[in-house]
């Protein structure tokens, strides 16, 4: 290739991801691409020279999840992932409202403020205040029989971190949850809320300051510099509205099983596969992934 001109890397991942799917992808490059897989029938790499090409047009064409990197810029080596509906499937105020027998009215305001149409933070005191008194016995209970990983979590967190990358977890919940999973996961740190508890039981309130998109933010700024990173070789994931500054300012920035407006802004979206498909972003092949 000419190495004057930039390289990129279309990544294309599904289940079942077929040749000609791939092949009808590369149709709509700016430029004749060389096909790598990664994963036969899983992923696969389109690496040409020219000019970025359009994510929508590569998922239309392939119906698959695609993203596109400049070559040189695809290995990341900070992770800095969501938690809820992204590193587990569920939302952990949802379930503490349903144990509360208020699950209806505080899921309702949870898809409001992850759709972006409330205040997270308004949203997540109102969500708290209607916890009061509720047995933080219950917090254990939900980790050990409600509380589950999603498809590619611990594969992704593994190969992540033996491949010499730092992983952290920011989340807009709640720490004991994120303790948990940060544990599950080999995490290398874990930032979420405090809830407020006197006499083993939840108060209601949330310590201060609240942990929304501002401190995810400025969460991955600060591990930027201290890890000394450039912004290309940052990962985030997440699926809310209090995930976009974060999206944005990573170098790659995935929306995971997303809200439509997360979707529309983010750099990739995951949609058709899982979590290792963050992998696959990275030109990492099947056989090199680490066991969860």
């Amino acid at each position: 290739m000419d190495s004057l001109m930039p390289v990129y890397v279309a990544t294309l991942v599904a289940p079942g991801l077929t040749e000609a799917a791939v092949a009808r992808a590369a149709q709509v490059l700016p430029a004749r691409a060389d096909l790598r897989w990664l994963s036969p029938g899983e992923a696969a790499d389109l690496v040409y020279e020219g000019e970025r090409a359009d994510v929508q047009s590569l998922r239309d064409a392939s119906g698959a999840d695609a993203f596109v990197q400049l070559l040189g810029e695809r290995d990341k080596k900070l992770l800095i992932a969501d938690m809820d509906s992204t590193l587990i499937g569920q939302e952990c105020i949802d379930e503490l409202a349903r144990v509360a027998g208020i699950g209806a009215r505080v899921a309702e305001i949870t898809e409001r403020a992850m759709r972006g149409e409330l205040d997270f933070a308004g949203a997540l005191r109102e969500r708290v205040g209607l916890l009061a008194g509720l047995d933080v016995a219950v917090i254990d209970r939900l980790l050990e029989g409600v509380i589950t990983l999603n498809p590619g979590a611990t594969i992704l967190a593994a190969t992540f971190r033996a491949r010499g990358g730092y992983f952290a977890i920011v989340s807009g919940g709640f720490t004991p949850f994120t303790g948990r999973v940060a544990q599950w996961l080999g995490a290398d740190e874990h930032r979420a809320n405090t809830l407020a508890v006197a006499d083993a039981r939840l108060t209601g309130e949330v310590v201060p300051p609240i942990q929304g998109a501002d401190a995810k933010l400025a969460a991955l700024r600060l591990l930027r510099t201290k890890l000394g990173l450039a912004a290309s070789q940052v990962l985030a994931v997440g699926d809310g509205a209090n995930d976009l500054p974060m999206l944005g300012e990573a170098g790659l920035g995935v929306a995971y099983y997303a809200k439509p407006k997360v979707a529309a802004a983010a750099h990739a979206r995951v949609e058709k596969g899982d979590l290792t498909a963050l992998l696959f972003a990275m030109g990492v092949r099947r056989e090199a992934f680490a066991d969860g």
